[in-house]
């Protein structure tokens, strides 16, 4: 009977660091997608939020300024955009770190 001899210590160390890695690079596809995902809801929530208060002024039912539902608008699609900018940098400053230590090629789909 043949038995394959066992990993040696250092190839088992070097599996782990390269699944650890692996496992990091996945976390942070899911933070990404997380970013996105709060981006755009302050995408839509912000000209959710514009159409409501634009509505409730012309129907003269709340007393607003007359850029008061443009400004909050604005304000939420900014933030969304500030939101996207912070993950993307994020998530590129991650991918460089780990570039190092995985050994296969990090393309994805």
């Amino acid at each position: 009977m043949m038995t394959t001899p066992a990993p040696s210590s250092n190839q088992l160390a070097q599996d782990r660091t390269d699944l650890a890695a692996t496992r990091t690079l996945m976390a942070a596809d899911r933070t990404l997608m997380a970013w996105i995902r709060t981006a755009l809801s302050l995408f839509s929530f912000g000209f959710t939020i514009y159409k409501i208060l634009q509505a409730l002024a012309e129907a003269g039912r709340v007393p607003l300024d007359e850029n008061t539902p443009r400004n909050a608008g604005l304000f939420l699609a900014g933030m969304g955009s500030v939101a996207m900018v912070m993950g993307t940098v994020e998530y590129l400053q991650t991918r460089a770190a780990l570039s190092a230590h995985i050994p296969a090629p990090m393309a994805r789909p």
